[in-house]
């Protein structure tokens, strides 16, 4: 970190530690700055408008970068005597929806091994997400597409008319919390009758002849489960839902 003298026309107040980040130095100014010229003070010397906006759905990263310049704010106001409420209040709700997406269902506890009892080498990641049987988006990113780095290109969705015409506003809307839409990966919508989506995705996943691959099938019907297990290669992991 960085240390600051915080000095308002030529008077010392403090000094304060800046944090490692490429926007601390601006933010320090502009604060200073604003309150040299007796302006309004408020989060909005830290974040654009848009920023602000943002920051009301889950970031990436869990908006590390964000809190460290929230809390340079709240430190400032503290030495120069201004109200820092807003930004207090601003940071709760960051902590609140970062967290709320991390612990609202843990992924990584309940998916199981499923094809074999110990898992073999592999060098590739795939994953068959049956979205309308299983739509928990932030758990989904969270817990498995960010931290085993699955690739867009590997991840295979499907849906039925009826599912994507109930959904699709609610799927993307989550989806953009992430920087991504539907057709970021590999979806696909199905027709009606037998065309149904748990036989696309299976279908989709024999024409690939996969080896050597972790596999993650995300889904609660246990039919489809049952039918992963079965074709599967044995080279494969294949990781499928627990109870």
């Amino acid at each position: 970190m960085n240390k600051q003298k915080v000095s308002i026309e030529h008077k010392y107040r403090g000094s304060i530690e800046l944090p490692d980040n490429k926007y601390a130095k601006d933010v320090f100014f502009r604060i200073k700055q604003a309150y040299a010229n007796h302006e309004n003070m408020g989060t909005h010397l830290i974040f654009s408008k848009n920023k602000l906006c943002q920051l009301r759905n889950y970031q990436r990263g869990s908006a590390v970068t964000e809190l460290e310049n929230i809390d340079l704010y709240i430190e400032m106001g503290e030495i120069l005597g201004f109200n820092t409420d807003d930004a207090k209040k601003l940071k709760n709700s960051i902590l609140f929806i970062n967290d709320k997406a991390h612990t609202s269902f843990n992924i990584k506890k309940r998916i199981r091994l499923s094809n074999k009892q110990k898992r073999s080498k592999t060098d590739k990641r795939y994953m068959f997400w049956d979205i309308e049987n299983f739509s928990n988006i932030s758990s989904i990113f969270n817990d498995l597409i960010e931290p085993y780095e699955i690739e867009d290109e590997n991840i295979f969705m499907a849906a039925n008319p009826d599912s994507l015409y109930l959904k699709r506003s609610e799927w993307e809307a989550n989806l953009f919390d992430y920087g991504k839409t539907l057709n970021s990966f590999n979806f696909i919508k199905c027709d009606h009758g037998k065309n149904v989506a748990d036989d696309v995705l299976l279908e989709e996943f024999k024409k690939l002849k996969l080896q050597n691959a972790d596999i993650y099938m995300m889904t609660f019907d246990r039919e489809l489960k049952e039918r992963f297990v079965e074709a599967t290669h044995p080279s494969n992991n294949l990781y499928i839902m627990g109870k």
